[in-house]
């Protein structure tokens, strides 16, 4: 791409002080020496920490596994305290949030009909589910699935 110069004056392209230099934008230079991968150490950080920010379930919030996506951000789950609900993904996690079948999610149950549906606040990583296996809150997944 070339750059333009707009010259208002003829006066000011004679005068010896003034240069028009035409010729490509120069290029953004990328950052060397730092690589993107993780040392080690900085992996087990982030584990460290992705353990330690494990949301659990509060008030009437339910652990649960999503058994069949029906479409249209719905899906089956069916949750710990042994009920089967149809769970949306709230329009705020909609993008953010990609869920397939057997992943552990966050379910709050709505206010009105909670035996039936309810909607997707969390998914749990691996790492999360294995916390979550220690302190007990995944005890009747372990003789089903895990």
């Amino acid at each position: 791409m070339l750059i333009k110069i707009r010259v208002l004056s003829k006066s000011l392209i004679n005068s010896p002080n003034y240069t028009i230099i035409m010729g490509k934008k120069p290029m953004r230079k990328k950052p060397q020496g730092k690589s993107s991968a993780l040392t080690p150490e900085q992996e087990e950080q982030q584990k460290q920490e992705m353990m330690r920010r494990t949301p659990l379930p509060r008030q009437n919030q339910v652990v649960g596994i999503c058994e069949q996506r029906v479409g249209g951000s719905r899906m089956k789950v069916k949750c710990m305290d042994g009920r089967t609900r149809i769970c949306r993904i709230p329009g705020r996690l909609k993008r953010h949030l990609w869920i397939r079948e057997g992943d552990v999610l966050l379910i709050e149950p709505w206010e009105l009909s909670a035996d039936d549906k309810g909607d997707v606040i969390f998914k749990y990583r691996p790492i999360q589910i294995q916390a979550l296996k220690r302190k007990g809150y995944l005890k009747t997944l372990e003789s089903e699935e895990f």
